[in-house]
């Protein structure tokens, strides 16, 4: 029956409980107010929102207006679009601009299709940041 006491969970001490209680969230003082530091809320949002930045010459080009392109979810709206982008990258959005870019449609004798890949259809979201405002795109 040894066997089966591989499957049983474990308990901690109480001491290590006690610890990990202890190791809670650290706490600021703000002129004589006690609050608890502020977590990200939105960084999931960011992940399930944002596909990847679009890059091509004309998304650079666009870059000295501090405008940047990045491929969205089809579901995405304009609301958590600016969420995402001011969590992931800290930075003010002004406006948000959103472009549903149809798919491609190709043909093979009778048989109509799809192409692969972006050409599928897609969205993507042109975002205007505050002046003095920038984002890294391309890591160097």
């Amino acid at each position: 029956m040894a066997l089966f006491n591989i499957f049983k969970k474990k308990q901690k001490p109480e001491k290590e409980i006690k610890a990990e209680k202890s190791k809670e969230e650290p706490q600021k003082i703000v002129e004589g107010v006690v609050k608890k530091s502020k977590e990200r809320k939105f960084l999931g949002l960011a992940s399930r929102v944002l596909k990847s930045p679009h890059i091509t010459e004309k998304a650079t080009d666009l870059t000295k207006n501090n405008q940047y392109i990045f491929n969205v979810l089809p579901s995405a709206n304009k609301i958590e679009i600016k969420k995402a982008i001011e969590d992931l990258y800290g930075v003010e959005v002004e406006k948000v601009n959103i472009v549903k870019i149809p798919g491609k449609r190709r043909r093979l004798g009778r048989s109509e299709g799809w192409r692969e890949g972006l050409a599928k259809g897609y969205k993507k979201a042109i975002v205007k940041l505050k002046e003095g405002q920038k984002i890294e795109v391309l890591p160097r």
